[in-house]
């Protein structure tokens, strides 16, 4: 088990691998292809992780939501593209959704009156940002729900291969429905 480091402004990868309480050696050897020198480097700021490495270290710790904050904190394209999320409790996000859902059941028959016409005129701006300002409360929404899924599935050790077996079943059923 590796001490943790009194270090102030520690980053989030150091934070992270100290929670798993791993030293950097031992991240390393469970990382495969990123060296302890490397991890050090990344964790006091010397040198930017490449998208790469923060893939294998969210995966080695088991913390998914390492690559979002990469996106959407260090990386430019995802800076502009990426919403950080920000992990919460599962009645929470469930709220959240519904809330979501029905803001945008309640502006649904607005969309169908911008896009009748197949254009978006001045005079329907403002309820078009309003549609586009929802719809992107219920993405961020679902994406926290997945980030929730995919912690809990790792943490409460859940059978993945029977998870991946319903998943294919729902997809074939959606396939053959469309």
């Amino acid at each position: 088990m590796g001490k943790k480091s009194i270090r102030e402004n520690k980053t989030i990868y150091q934070t992270i691998r100290e929670d798993c309480n791993l030293t950097r050696a031992a991240a390393s050897e469970q990382i495969g292809g990123v060296s302890a020198d490397r991890i050090e480097k990344i964790e006091s700021r010397k040198s930017a992780p490449h998208p790469d490495e923060v893939l294998l270290m969210a995966e080695a710790y088991q913390t998914p939501m390492l690559c979002n904050y990469f996106c959407s904190h260090e990386c430019p394209i995802g800076q502009k593209y990426v919403p950080a999320i920000e992990l919460k409790n599962l009645p929470q996000i469930a709220l959240e959704t519904l809330s979501s859902i029905n803001s945008i059941n309640y502006e649904k028959n607005c969309l169908i009156d911008i896009s009748s016409d197949g254009k978006i005129s001045n005079s329907e701006l403002e309820d078009f940002a309003r549609i586009q300002y929802q719809l992107e409360k219920l993405s961020l929404t679902i994406e926290t729900l997945q980030f929730w899924f995919e912690k809990h599935i790792k943490e409460q050790n859940l059978d993945t291969e029977k998870l991946a077996d319903y998943r294919r079943k729902l997809e074939e059923q959606d396939k053959r429905e469309n």
